[in-house]
C-alpha cells in the first residue's frame, strides 16, 4: 500500500530521530529538535562522529521538504511530536488535537472574514501545532506572535514554523510576564490548566486568587485581553469546568467588565481520555466603543468527530449563526 505524504514525512522523522537519539543519548523530543534543524538547514550539525554523520547525510538525501505541502509537513511533525510525548512524563508536553485546531481555524475565519491583514498571538504556543494549523487555514496576510516558556517545546515550535515557511515572532519567556508587543486582532490558544506558582507576578492581575495560588488558565485569559485591540477576538481551548470552579465568580465579573461572550463550543467528551479532561472553545470579544453583546451567543454541543452526518448538521447551523454576526473587529 502506497504511503501518504504525511506518513512519508513521519516515517523519515521517526527513523532519523531514532538515529540521532542513539548517538546523542537524549529524549526523543530533544532529538527531534536536532532532526528538524537538520532538515531545515539541509546539513548535519557538529557533534556527530564520521559513521553517524555518514548515516544522517544518507537519510537527508532521501527527502526534500519542498516537495510537500505546508499542512503535510505540519501533520507529519505533529505525529512525530505525539510519539515523543507518549514517552514524556511532563504534563505540559501535550498537543492540541487536529480536529480541535480545525474548529478554532473555522471560527477565526468566520470572525475575521472582512479583514485582509491579521495580527495573531498564541500566548501558550507549545510546539506551534495549533498556531500553524490556524495560519495554514487563514486566507489572509498574517503577522504571527507566540510565547512559550519550555525550551524543548519552543525549539520544536520555531522549527515547525520554519519548515512550513511561516513567519512567527517567538517570545521565549513566562507568558504571564509583560511582553514588548503591539495589541493584536486575535488571540488563539489552548490554555495551560492548573495553578500559577509565581504569586508575586499573579498579584498584578485582577483575576489573582484572594488566597493561595491563582489559576493559570484565568490569568491567561486576562493576559490575552491585555494584548488585544478593542473589538479583537479571543478563541481559547479551555477546561470544561472553567465556569464551575471555586474562583469562577471572579472570572464572571471580570468578563462582564472587559469582554463580550460571543460563544461557547463544547467539545465531545469522546475526544478526551476522561470527563475530567473535557474541554470547550470559549470565544470572547474585547469590549470597545463600537462593540456590543451578540443578540444570541453561539452555544454549540459538538457531536462525536467520527459522526460525519451530525458534524455536517452542526456546521450548517454554525454557518447560519455566523451569517448574521458582524464580520471583523471594526464592523459594529
Amino acid at each position: 500500500m502506497e504511503q501518504t505524504n504525511v506518513e512519508l514525512i513521519f516515517n523519515w522523522l521517526d527513523k532519523t530521530t531514532e538515529n540521532v537519539q542513539q548517538t546523542k543519548n537524549e529524549t526523543f523530543l530533544d532529538s527531534l529538535v536536532i532532526t528538524l534543524e537538520m532538515l531545515f538547514e539541509k546539513d548535519v550539525p557538529e557533534g556527530f562522529d564520521d559513521i553517524a554523520k555518514h548515516k544522517l547525510n544518507q537519510l537527508l538525501s532521501e527527502i526534500n521538504v519542498s516537495d510537500f505541502l505546508h499542512e503535510e509537513i505540519r501533520k507529519g511533525i505533529s505525529l512525530a511530536i505525539l510519539k515523543g510525548m507518549k514517552g514524556s512524563t511532563q504534563q505540559q508536553h501535550l498537543m492540541t488535537p487536529d480536529t480541535v485546531s480545525l474548529i478554532v481555524s473555522y471560527v477565526a475565519n468566520k470572525l475575521l472574514a472582512s479583514q485582509k491583514e491579521v495580527a495573531l498571538f498564541d500566548p501558550a504556543s507549545g510546539t506551534g501545532n495549533l498556531l500553524t494549523a490556524v495560519m495554514n487555514q487563514l486566507d489572509k496576510d498574517v503577522a504571527a506572535y507566540a510565547a512559550e516558556v519550555d525550551p524543548t517545546l519552543i525549539g520544536l515550535a520555531v522549527l515547525n514554523a520554519n519548515l512550513q515557511e511561516k513567519e512567527v515572532e517567538f517570545f521565549h519567556q513566562d507568558s504571564l510576564r509583560p511582553f514588548l508587543m503591539e495589541p493584536v486582532d486575535i488571540v488563539i490558544s489552548d490554555l495551560p490548566v492548573g495553578y500559577y506558582p509565581d504569586d508575586i507576578s499573579a498579584n498584578d492581575y485582577e483575576l489573582r486568587a484572594d488566597e493561595g495560588h491563582s489559576y493559570s488558565h484565568h490569568l491567561f485569559i486576562e493576559q490575552s485581553l491585555t494584548y488585544m485591540k478593542e473589538g479583537a477576538y479571543f478563541i481559547g481551548v479551555v477546561p470544561e469546568f472553567l465556569f464551575d470552579s471555586d474562583q469562577s465568580d471572579k472570572l464572571h465579573a471580570f468578563l462582564q467588565k472587559h469582554a463580550h461572550i460571543v460563544g461557547v463550543i463544547r467539545l465531545p467528551e469522546s475526544a478526551f481520555k476522561s470527563k475530567q479532561q473535557a474541554k470547550s472553545i470559549l470565544i470572547l470579544q474585547k469590549k470597545g466603543e463600537a462593540t456590543s453583546d451578540p443578540k444570541q451567543p453561539l452555544l454549540v454541543q459538538m457531536p462525536s468527530f467520527k459522526n460525519a452526518h451530525a458534524m455536517a448538521d452542526i456546521l450548517k447551523k454554525m454557518d447560519q449563526w455566523f451569517a448574521s454576526y458582524p464580520k471583523g473587529i471594526n464592523s459594529k
